[in-house]
């Protein structure tokens, strides 16, 4: 049982992260679409927000794995 609840939650926080960095793909694109001179500017910040995305689920992952 604890085990199909690990699993749950590890599928959860993937489908989170995945929503989360397809919407800053999205909203990034627009934006450089808006200004494009501000481009760089704005691919940086959307690479840190995608990573800080990316870590959040990864200890999202882990704690329901060492939680089960």
């Amino acid at each position: 049982m604890t085990g199909t609840l690990a699993a749950l939650g590890a599928g959860l926080a993937v489908i989170g992260a995945g929503i989360g960095i397809g919407y800053i793909g999205g909203k990034g694109m627009e934006a450089i679409a808006r200004q494009p001179e501000a481009s760089g500017d704005i691919r940086s910040n959307m690479i840190i927000m995608a990573a800080f995305v990316e870590g959040a689920a990864l200890i999202a992952i882990l704690l329901s794995i060492l939680m089960a």
